[in-house]
């Protein structure tokens, strides 16, 4: 059961969205529509089938998920109880995904993930730290307090949306293993079971991604505030399609930056490597800040598709604000960095 702060004048922080935000799940029914809304549609056919991320299915589904999701008890995040909003039906957001371990078309992972197991699961933290750690999932679920984070999406295929995660801050767990001086990064790395993952046993289904999928922040990243590690959405438990029992979400970073179904954090003292920087450089930067004046070098990134209340049709382009709309949080975090260079 949740349960919600009753807190007298909550102070809305300037990184909080209202859960009118929310992207209704129902306006995801028509991807020819969608498409053809975004304006994709030639981009998407010139893309490799290894690197476009199921840009055409990138709506579509035939499935929902069969995986039984626990309720959570969490906190909302001051100045939101739930009072008079509707949060989006869930449906679509299980439905639609990129996680390539899973297959490339959006309704592969629904399909493919339901074996996933996540209970029993272990999560270990270690390199540069004083106490490493070792998570089951239980300590994932209940040993730092959950809050809910309404949290802008945006996708590097130039689309975005708005979601209500559950988790805790990556700096929680950081702080209690403990860095050690010296550190400056942090990696992260997805569960490896091609028996349970079949995108990991074919480079064809996989998206020709070498796995175990790998991704890493610095580590004054890892520490913002803004960096969770969710486990659960809508309220729930993650499913396997979105990463379940525990993934990354860096609300500033494009979409492919967020991990799902991590199995290790280490900490480290150089830069570690990242899946999709190994598989295209010229493409996928290190940082993978959200930022409209660097444009895929296929497309631009100068505005964004926002699908919102207004339903599939009436879904607007709008512009892309630099780091997702995050800046005021984040954008101290890169003084004097190149930010066209390290992209």
């Amino acid at each position: 059961m949740k349960s919600f702060s009753r807190r007298r004048n909550p102070v809305k922080p300037s990184w909080q969205l209202s859960e009118s935000e929310v992207t209704p799940e129902s306006l995801f029914h028509d991807r020819r529509a969608l498409i053809k809304a975004l304006g994709l549609g030639a981009i998407g056919a010139s893309l490799p089938g290894s690197v476009h991320a199921g840009l055409f299915d990138v709506f579509s589904s035939k499935e929902t998920s069969a995986f039984v999701r626990e309720p959570l008890s969490f906190v909302k995040a001051p100045g939101f109880d739930g009072a008079g909003e509707v949060l989006t039906p869930e449906d679509k957001v299980i439905s639609h995904n990129n996680f390539y371990e899973f297959g490339t078309s959006k309704s592969d992972p629904v399909a493919n993930a339901q074996g996933l197991k996540v209970d029993p699961w272990l999560l270990s933290v270690e390199g540069l730290v004083d106490t490493p750690l070792q998570l089951d999932y239980d300590d994932l679920i209940k040993s730092f307090g959950l809050e809910e984070r309404i949290y802008r999406l945006r996708c590097v295929e130039a689309w975005s949306m708005v979601i209500p995660w559950v988790g805790f801050p990556l700096a929680a767990l950081l702080k209690k293993a403990g860095v050690k001086a010296g550190a400056t990064h942090v990696a992260f790395e997805t569960l490896f079971s091609p028996d349970e993952m079949p995108g990991q046993k074919s480079r064809l289904m996989g998206g020709g991604i070498h796995y175990p999928y790998v991704e890493g922040l610095t580590l004054a990243e890892a520490m913002n505030d803004l960096s969770l590690l969710s486990v659960g959405l809508y309220g729930k438990t993650l499913p396997p399609q979105n990463g379940a029992p525990v993934r990354l979400v860096v609300p500033w970073k494009y979409g492919f930056k967020s991990i799902k179904s991590i199995v290790k954090i280490r900490v480290t003292d150089k830069q570690p490597p990242t899946s999709w920087n190994q598989l295209a450089p010229h493409e996928y930067g290190f940082y993978a800040n959200v930022n409209p004046d660097v444009d895929h070098p296929r497309w631009s990134q100068a505005s964004e598709r926002r699908i919102g209340p207004g339903g599939l049709f009436s879904a607007s382009r709008i512009p892309t604000l630099p780091f997702n709309g995050y800046g005021e949080q984040v954008a101290g975090l890169y003084k004097g960095l190149d930010l066209k260079r390290y992209y």
